[in-house]
């Protein structure tokens, strides 16, 4: 996927969830942030932060903050990114053979997943998960409890026994990584519960991406330590 007329500013504050200041050309702007998580470890002072130039200009914030330099290392953190850039992914990509249907938002009982596939017989559903925490080259998912996550491993499993192939793919928004594992810490339900639906029949798989201060895509699978 690509941004358009992104800019670099430096990171001054995050008065709430939805809105973050930046110093741009030596003035504050407003930015809306594209992730409601806490994103505490990515969003510090003087941070370098990417922001995408809204083309409505009648918005309150004239910009998004989508990326952020962490240790000279970009991170997207554009919580809309992951559908974006599986769905192009899909479009290169052989891993589900070929594809004759794709359907996104697809309701299945309680839950919506992201995707569902069609590939000769095979009935797929595909929930994505954006992962922008780190530590050390260690990247985790969540980064804040998410009883929502859960929910949908559950249902996933359902849909695994009833017949279905399930998958939830992590989308790591940077470019490398030694490994990823779910946050026990943060989220031990979360943890243990992807264990469990991994032991079931879902298909754990994790992706790192291509960055640029414009574009990111998707390129190759990670290590998963469960």
């Amino acid at each position: 996927m690509v941004y358009k007329n992104t800019v670099k500013a430096r990171f001054l504050s995050r008065p709430n969830r939805f809105i973050a200041y930046a110093e741009l050309n030596g003035e504050t702007v407003t930015a809306h942030v594209k992730n409601t998580g806490r994103c505490r470890e990515l969003l510090t002072s003087n941070a370098d932060v990417i922001l995408e130039k809204s083309e409505n200009q009648s918005r309150k914030t004239p910009y998004d903050l989508v990326a952020v330099y962490k240790n000279g290392v970009l991170i997207n953190m554009d919580s809309q990114a992951p559908n974006a850039v599986f769905g192009e992914w899909l479009k290169k990509t052989d891993f589900f053979g070929e594809i004759s249907l794709v359907r996104p938002e697809f309701k299945y009982k309680n839950s919506r997943f992201d995707f569902y596939l069609e590939a000769g017989e095979r009935k797929i559903f595909v929930e994505t998960k954006g992962v922008t925490l780190e530590e050390n080259g260690i990247v985790m998912f969540p980064d804040a409890p998410t009883e929502r996550g859960v929910k949908h491993l559950k249902e996933l499993c359902e849909a695994a026994e009833e017949g279905y192939e399930a998958y939830v793919f992590f989308i790591i928004q940077m470019e490398k990584c030694k490994y990823f594992t779910p946050n026990e810490k943060t989220h031990l339900e979360f943890a243990d519960t992807l264990r469990h639906v991994a032991k079931k029949g879902v298909n754990v798989k994790a992706v790192c991406c291509n960055v640029s201060e414009n574009s990111l895509e998707i390129s190759d699978f990670a290590e998963i330590r469960l």
